[in-house]
């Protein structure tokens, strides 16, 4: 019998589904997926399709940020410098017992209650993080195996986490100024640390120099009236007391994207993007991506690229990116245009899965629909984490007990059982295995190397404790770094699932010149497991890294326990 297949590439970028039909003399049938998504079963009817994602030819990504370790940083809680660059009147924690002169201290809980005369809790409590505080703590990051260190947002704002920008402009000046941010830049730079910056451009701040609610600056905001040059960013109902917002915020009024004067302000010569990247940063991670029409993210990445391809541009996107739909359409911005690669919450959710003891072959399933879906390029520069600004810490999460939706009066204050803290930290360590070690690029939540603990907002946000002397989990990391920067098997080698079933989860990632075999053992047992021709030993919730050269000869071997 002969066979024959046709395929033939469309002609423009687009995700796709396919399926096989195979015409006999006893009927048709249909090669279809087995529910996986990329395993293929023989079926009596139609079924499903295989994904395909098309991508724009020439579609690459900048090599160095392929090859790098990320390091996350809310400013405000990470260092901060013993001078006077953190001292506008706000509210700054204080050592308990000490007096009012400001004195930033880690004793002191972040704020999390409302105060007597308001609604809801207002995120405007500082520790006084700094630019100068940051460099300072620039050793430590190279020591750890960092090569890019992700910033959340540092313009000023009247929020400690900085996503109601007031003025695009200026960074915090409690954080410092922009000699500060730029002088920063090179020593992170002298470092081989590259910075990257987080765009927030789907809406402002009510108080800022463009929406101008309160009055807090001069000139005229929109609330101000027609005549004012942001007017037609923003939507009004009522003017000018209701207009759209972000998610329900009054704080947070949403723009017009579209507007020309705002696609310029942004994207424009001597714009928001042009100004911090000519000031020394790498790039920009796109908050709320999804929420951001594919054009402006086009445009974006024209500012962004116009600084050199190396240049990096990411986005926050919480669900699988190729087939993400928003504004009655499936989104684009991963197929070549757009975006270089997004937050990879699909990984974080497999990863946490198979610590808490899902089965493997679906955990399995989760990565490789990840694998097969992306575009080699994005795939490569996808950012893999446990934490962020946004999630519960990881060690929370692993070994503390379910939030399920409880408020922060249940979250606030509340530790990982002492006698499940040695079980967590080892679960966690096995997840950062994973996350250094599938494709895409590692990325590391302040605080995470230290075993720092937190549930939502706020919590998940206090201050680097510096005096910690946890080490358990910095050791392995640095070892995980250096692997990754000596083995070609992660720098977009391909994946491979070899088993995952019980407590083995197996892999391998295929390089041009070398091979890595990934096993990790959840299990209460030491396990016994074939790699590289070899019966290799796994201890009890331990994983080992195995790397050989390529064909014709198979020469080295490097292993982590």
């Amino acid at each position: 019998s002969c066979f024959y297949a046709v395929f033939t590439a469309p002609e423009t970028a687009q995700a796709l589904w396919y399926r096989f039909r195979i015409e006999t003399v006893v009927g048709c049938h249909w090669l279809c997926p087995d529910g996986t998504g990329y395993i293929g079963r023989l079926m009596g009817r139609e079924g499903g399709g295989f994904r395909l994602t098309v991508y724009e030819r020439g579609f690459d990504t900048p090599a160095w940020f392929r090859r790098s370790v990320m390091y996350q940083v809310f400013p405000d809680r990470f260092g901060f410098s013993d001078d006077d660059t953190a001292s506008k009147g706000v509210e700054y924690h204080r050592s308990l017992g000490q007096t009012p002169e400001l004195h930033k201290s880690l004793e002191e809980p972040v704020r999390w209650q409302p105060r007597p005369f308001e609604s809801s809790y207002s995120p405007d409590d500082f520790y006084g993080g700094t630019f100068k505080g940051i460099e300072g703590k620039l050793p430590y990051l190279k020591e750890l195996g960092i090569s890019c260190l992700y910033l959340n947002p540092i313009v000023e704002a009247r929020s400690n986490h900085r996503y109601d920008t007031s003025d695009y402009h200026r960074p915090d000046p409690i954080l410092g100024t922009m000699e500060d941010f730029e002088h920063l830049c090179a020593q992170a730079e002298k470092a081989g640390i590259r910075l990257i910056l987080d765009g927030v451009y789907s809406h402002t701040g009510a108080d800022s120099r463009y929406f101008n609610r309160y009055g807090s600056y001069p000139g005229k905001g929109a609330c101000q009236g027609k005549d004012s040059e942001y007017y037609r960013w923003y939507d009004f109902s009522k003017f000018p007391d209701e207009y759209r917002c972000w998610w329900g915020f009054e704080t947070l009024p949403e723009v017009e994207e579209n507007s020309p004067s705002y696609e310029d302000f942004v994207c424009g010569e001597g714009g928001v993007i042009d100004t911090w990247l000519g000031l020394g940063a790498s790039g920009f991670r796109l908050d709320v991506a999804d929420e951001l029409p594919d054009a402006f993210i086009e445009k974006i990445r024209r500012a962004v690229k116009a600084h050199g391809e190396d240049k990096l541009l990411l986005g926050e996107v919480w669900e699988d990116a190729t087939t993400k739909e928003a504004f009655g359409q499936r989104r684009t911005y991963l197929r070549g245009k757009g975006l270089d690669g997004v937050m990879n919450y699909p990984f974080r959710n497999a990863t946490l899965d198979f610590l808490r003891g899902a089965d493997a072959a679906a955990v399995a399933e989760q990565i490789m629909t990840i694998c097969e879906n992306y575009p080699p390029p994005a795939l490569d520069c996808a950012m893999n984490f446990l934490s962020t600004h946004d999630t519960e810490r990881a060690l929370t999460a692993i070994a503390g007990e379910p939030a399920n939706g409880r408020d922060r009066y249940w979250q606030s204050g509340r530790r990982v059982a002492p006698n499940k803290v040695d079980e967590g930290l080892r679960k966690m360590l096995l997840g950062y295995a994973m996350i250094f070690t599938l494709p895409g690029v590692p990325s590391v939540y302040y605080g995470d190397e230290i075993g720092m603990q937190g549930y939502r907002d706020p919590f998940n946000r206090a201050f680097f404790d510096w005096n910690s002397t946890e080490e358990r989990l910095r050791g392995p990391m640095k070892t995980l770094a250096r692997l990754r920067r000596s083995c070609d098997a992660f720098d977009g080698g391909r994946m491979e699932i070899v088993r995952a079933e019980g407590d083995v989860l197996h892999y391998r990632r295929v390089g041009k010149t070398q091979t890595a075999e990934i096993i990790l053992n959840r299990g209460p047992r030491l396990l016994a497991e074939e790699a590289f021709g070899k019966s290799t030993e796994v201890n009890p919730g331990g994983f080992t890294v195995l790397v050989e050269d390529n064909a014709p000869a198979h020469v080295g071997y490097f292993s982590i326990y």
